[in-house]
């Protein structure tokens, strides 16, 4: 039996954070229908971790890739992913849980990124003309704020005149902030892209931001985009071919 997929995703108060959660584990199964892929939440959601791994444990599952959505190596991934999971294997005699690495960076991520603008409107033709932030939820580890702006860079590198990092939160300079600058340097076409994967509280900041500051286009966050859901299984797949290069826990 080959393990089963648990996404572990951040959680909020907010309903449509779970339920976009929800449409991209659905994509995932479409494209793999033999993989049992369940979800779980850190937080404000259920079930929670615990709760997710005594439900396949008891329907008899033991092995089990445990994927954190999240696009960069920040807190939740170092600490609160981890803790969970050893909790969970420490009272589930023979569950084994290998843990995927997080989303980020990836160029497929780019080019969900890619598609959010198109959908906003811009065309392949404005590429070249258009100025963009890359608006992330923030963080205070300095290994997520690099790998943030080291996408940014990759990213300009695929056409766009500008790209810069902002954040919601935690780092500086804000989604306003980095507009206004763009446009004090003089370009005339500026758009937010929030990378960030579903809508809460962050996002609707961001969005407040990239309004404020008087942005041309605004992209809706990643969401169920089916180069996400390829993605999750590209990680799922390294990590269960790939044990002894990743972190493994095991009652």
């Amino acid at each position: 039996m080959s393990p089963a997929l648990l996404v572990i995703a951040h959680g909020s108060r907010d309903p449509r954070h779970a339920a976009t959660v929800h449409a991209l584990t659905g994509r995932v199964r479409a494209l793999r229908p033999g993989l049992r892929v369940e979800t779980a939440f850190l937080d404000f959601n259920t079930p929670s971790v615990g709760q997710a791994l005594s439900s396949l444990y008891l329907s008899g599952v033991r092995e089990v890739v445990a994927l954190p959505l999240l696009l960069t190596r920040a807190f939740h991934a170092k600490s609160d992913i981890p803790a969970a999971l050893a909790e969970s294997t420490s009272r589930l005699p023979g569950l084994s849980v290998r843990v995927a690495d997080v989303l980020g960076p990836s160029p497929l991520l780019l080019t969900a990124l890619d598609r959010r603008l198109t959908e906003a409107g811009l065309t392949p033709a404005d590429r070249a003309t258009t100025a963009v932030v890359l608006a992330a939820a923030g963080s205070t580890d300095p290994e997520a704020i690099a790998v943030i702006a080291e996408t940014a860079r990759e990213w300009r590198r695929t056409g766009w005149c500008a790209v810069r990092p902002a954040f919601a939160s935690a780092a500086l300079p804000r989604t306003e902030d980095a507009v206004r600058a763009l446009r004090a340097e003089g370009f005339e076409r500026v758009a937010v892209a929030p990378y960030v994967i579903a809508p809460g509280r962050l996002p609707d900041r961001i969005a407040a931001g990239a309004g404020a500051a008087g942005a041309d286009v605004v992209a809706d966050v990643l969401g169920a985009a089916p180069e996400l859901a390829r993605l999750l299984l590209r990680r799922f797949d390294a990590a269960a071919t790939a044990p002894a290069r990743l972190p493994a826990l095991t009652a």
